[in-house]
């Protein structure tokens, strides 16, 4: 089985927990898992979690900003005291090594603007997470960081989803990548603007 193979094996059946009666459980365990070692993100079971109970929206946003930061921890402490063992080897299964040595090297003076970056956007936090455990990134900004970060994320998708229900679900899926690299453009240009003025 190839990689594309397993990881289109795991997407699937991470959807079909999201119509499981535990779902909220399994939900947090993909969101756990995802911001340390898991190639898949909750956003796949998130979304239509939401979209068959729109009164929970902000329970299950709740549920999955918590599981990931909590999980974030233990991708710092795979970074912090596991690189060689098992986060160089896990960073080269999924093919972020060169990605992860690209970013290490920014960390000493952007690493609260990398965590919050890429805990909005498509990029794998799990590369974040454990760089910032390599690096020894102060915890208390990583904290802040990814919970800023993952919350807003989350609580945006639910409160897009809640309010305009199946057609912001399609928008979403098309074109989640470009609308998470602009939200993060707009609010650094924001706090540019802000410096400036």
């Amino acid at each position: 089985m190839s990689f594309n193979q397993l990881v289109r094996k795991i997407y699937d059946s991470v959807i079909h927990l999201s119509a499981n009666r535990h779902a909220l459980a399994w939900l947090f365990v993909i969101s756990f898992v995802e911001s340390s070692f898991f190639p898949i993100p909750p956003d796949i079971m998130l979304i239509p979690m939401i979209l068959a109970t729109p009164k929970q929206a902000w329970k299950i946003a709740g549920v999955c900003t918590i599981a990931s930061v909590i999980g974030a921890y233990l991708g710092y402490i795979i970074g912090f005291y596991f690189f060689e063992l098992i986060a160089e080897p896990l960073l080269q299964f999924y093919g972020y090594l060169d990605k992860f040595n690209e970013f290490k090297n920014l960390y000493s003076e952007y690493g609260a603007w990398i965590v919050f970056g890429a805990g909005i956007t498509p990029f794998p936090y799990k590369i974040i997470t454990i760089a910032s455990g390599v690096v020894k990134l102060n915890l208390v900004v990583f904290t802040i960081a990814s919970i800023i970060a993952r919350g807003l994320r989350f609580f945006v998708i639910a409160w897009l989803l809640k309010a305009y229900g199946e057609k912001m679900r399609i928008f979403i899926e098309k074109n989640l990548g470009w609308l998470s690299v602009l939200f993060l453009l707009l609010l650094i240009g924001g706090f540019l603007l802000i410096k400036v003025f």
